[in-house]
């Protein structure tokens, strides 16, 4: 029998942790950005109090900021945190091998680490199969649509000779499909998005970096030179309203049960 293809190796590992690691030195700083997982948080909690999911085994993957953990745990659920790039509290995970730890959580939530997985179908699995029965994972991650205006500076950046330097993302039908693949009954998938202002395109860049958001691939472009960075820059001020280009981060969340599937009618 043959075996399955390997998925192909768009992601650098060794880059993706060392992004978080730089995250969290980062996060360090006061007014270090942490928009777009303060986001996640909160809509995650959201979804539990209206889904009146009430776990006592919770895995937390990507909970850089605590928040999410903390949130659980005052409620009196029992939290195992973990991270591509743990910290003292945290177990190291590598969400495209078989989780090490024993199945039986009744929730799992992933925050920011999925979208920069290799094997993400496989991902899934692997998160599906660590659910206890009736068990519910949500699972957020930046998605398609984000950072269109960041998109056109760089091909301006790049002029006649583009480099890949943005993610390529999962959008809602995509995620779908990976759900119902993976095995996840009442599978449900949205997105919504975040809109923030900026008036340099440093200032975005940073944002990036603090929240683990630059760019991890594997065959990515070369850094800017001075040109580029001047087309960039300019670019920048085209886009421009009021000397402010307003950039959208859209979040994509999936979510589904460890449930028997039911059998198709005919």
């Amino acid at each position: 029998m043959t075996a399955p293809p390997s998925p192909p190796t768009i992601f650098s590992s060794h880059r993706r942790i060392a992004l978080r690691h730089r995250l969290r030195a980062l996060q360090r700083r006061s007014d270090a950005a942490r928009f777009v997982i303060d986001d996640m948080v909160e809509d995650v909690l959201d979804r539990l109090e209206f889904l009146r999911h009430a776990p006592k085994q919770a895995l937390v993957i990507g909970d850089f900021t605590g928040a999410m953990a903390e949130a659980l745990t005052a409620q009196g659920v029992a939290v195992t945190r973990a991270d591509p790039a743990p910290q003292a509290d945290e177990v190291a995970i590598d969400e495209e091998k078989p989780l090490p730890f024993a199945s039986g959580f009744d929730l799992i939530v992933s925050l920011g680490t999925l979208d920069t997985v290799n094997d993400l179908p496989g991902a899934l699995i692997h998160l599906r199969r660590a659910l206890a029965p009736d068990g519910l994972a949500i699972m957020a991650m930046p998605g398609a649509g984000s950072l269109p205006m960041l998109r056109d500076m760089m091909l301006a950046a790049d002029h006649d000779r583009p480099s890949p330097r943005i993610h390529p993302q999962v959008d809602v039908r995509a995620g779908g499909q990976l759900l119902q693949r993976a095995g996840f009954a009442d599978p449900v998938v949205d997105s919504h998005s975040l809109n923030v202002s900026y008036r340099t395109l440093d200032r975005l860049v940073g944002d990036l970096r603090a929240q683990g958001l630059s760019g991890c691939l594997a065959r990515g472009g070369a850094s800017l030179g001075k040109a580029a960075l001047a087309r960039a820059n300019a670019a920048f001020a085209e886009l421009a309203n009021d000397g402010r280009v307003t950039e959208t981060f859209e979040i994509l969340t999936l979510s589904g049960w460890a449930k028997a599937l039911k059998p198709p009618k005919f």
